[in-house]
């Protein structure tokens, strides 16, 4: 996030782990809040407070620590960006699979401090599935740290699982290992025109028994979609668009593009799009890249119906859906959200907010109070 509209009574740039600790102690001490700066991921995850207090970046924690590349893992400071990352692992052919926007400016810290993902989380998971070491400053200045640099750790609370999507709420991330994964051979995108949503129903069923491994499964409408890279404008008697990604060896890769185009050809597909790798980097940008204001989480199944209520309310609006995690992102049309938007997603059984059990806020707040007991981590703020 950028400074604009916050009250900051000034910006600290800290070096390291140790100064980062010296400023949350100071806050903590004064009772004065401390807003993360940067991070640079699609979703904005600094507070919009009404109170004064302290911003803090951390451009310059962007050493990488250690690289095991035979082990398949990277121990790097929160600063580093998502492309200096992608770069260091890309020269010893490794990657991390997590689409992110912004790669330039997105931070791994922003990253983790959102669990951000993108299309190929179908296969791939988000950045919580890769986070097993972390070091962090609390909301009283105490560095601690869970996990290790090893794959197989169980020792300790699982404070990986709990920091990430944390939004900086719990601590100040430091420090992360990552695991990190081969890259592809090669990748591929199957593409088909939906004419109406029965049909859409109808493919997404079929892909479920589908003898093919998808790693991504996105279904695009409205107007954000209507032309983009390679594909060119959508046809007319279109409703949406339905994109299958794969990945891996050649032979395999071939085979599942291949198998798909089969089982569409039962449903009454005949020509769907193929995108191979020479073409792809534009059409993962250009997935990754969709800015929404709103994020449901649905039952997969729920998918469907729930994305041609939400056009039937706002017929401008655009929806992409991770159609197979039940992750729909909208593209309101309006800055202003329909009441009956909040209806339709409770009567789909959706949630704009997640809560993981009956008791999810007290839980959240018992767990906010063990970590920043006067509140001034990104006050304001809800993970």
């Amino acid at each position: 996030m950028t400074t604009h509209n916050l009250p900051l009574t000034e910006t600290i740039t800290p070096a390291d782990q140790a100064e980062v600790a010296d400023a949350v102690r100071d806050a903590y001490r004064a009772g004065t809040p401390v807003y993360p700066i940067g991070g640079g991921t699609s979703l904005d995850y600094g507070a919009r407070p009404t109170e004064p207090g302290v911003g803090l970046s951390l451009a310059k924690l962007n050493r990488v620590i250690d690289h095991a590349a035979q082990d398949m893992t990277i121990t790097l400071e929160a600063g580093v960006t998502m492309a200096e990352l992608a770069e260091r692992l890309a020269a010893e052919r490794q990657r991390l699979p997590i689409d992110v926007q912004l790669v330039r400016l997105a931070t791994v810290g922003g990253v983790v401090a959102t669990n951000s993902s993108g299309p190929r989380r179908y296969a791939h998971g988000t950045i919580r599935d890769y986070l097993i070491g972390v070091s962090a400053v609390d909301g009283r200045g105490t560095a601690f740290s869970g996990g290790g640099r090893v794959v197989k750790n169980a020792a300790g609370y699982n404070l990986c699982r709990l920091m990430a999507g944390s939004l900086g709420t719990l601590g100040v991330i430091t420090q992360v290992t990552l695991m990190v994964r081969p890259m592809p051979e090669t990748s591929a995108l199957v593409i088909c025109e939906v004419p109406d949503f029965d049909s859409a129903e109808r493919l997404l069923a079929r892909l479920v028994h589908t003898q093919t491994l998808p790693v991504a499964v996105e279904l695009l409408a409205g107007p954000a979609w209507q032309e983009g890279p390679v594909m060119g404008p959508m046809l007319e008697s279109s409703t949406a668009r339905l994109l299958v990604g794969f990945e891996g060896g050649e032979a395999e890769v071939e085979w599942m593009v291949g198998q798909l185009r089969n089982e569409w050809r039962d449903l009454g597909v005949a020509s769907p799009l193929i995108v191979l790798a020479a073409e792809l980097g534009l059409m993962w940008d250009w997935l990754t890249g969709f800015s929404a204001g709103l994020q449901i989480n649905v039952l997969p199944g729920a998918t469907v119906g729930l994305i041609e209520t939400l056009l039937r309310l706002d017929p401008g609006a655009s929806i992409q859906a991770h159609a197979g995690n039940g992750v729909i992102l909208v593209q309101l049309s309006s800055s202003e959200m329909p009441p009956t938007i909040s209806s339709a997603v409770a009567n789909a059984g959706g949630k704009m907010v997640v809560l993981s059990c009956p008791d999810g806020a007290a839980v959240i707040r018992a767990i906010k109070d063990r970590f920043d007991p006067k509140g001034v981590l990104n006050r304001g703020r809800t993970a």
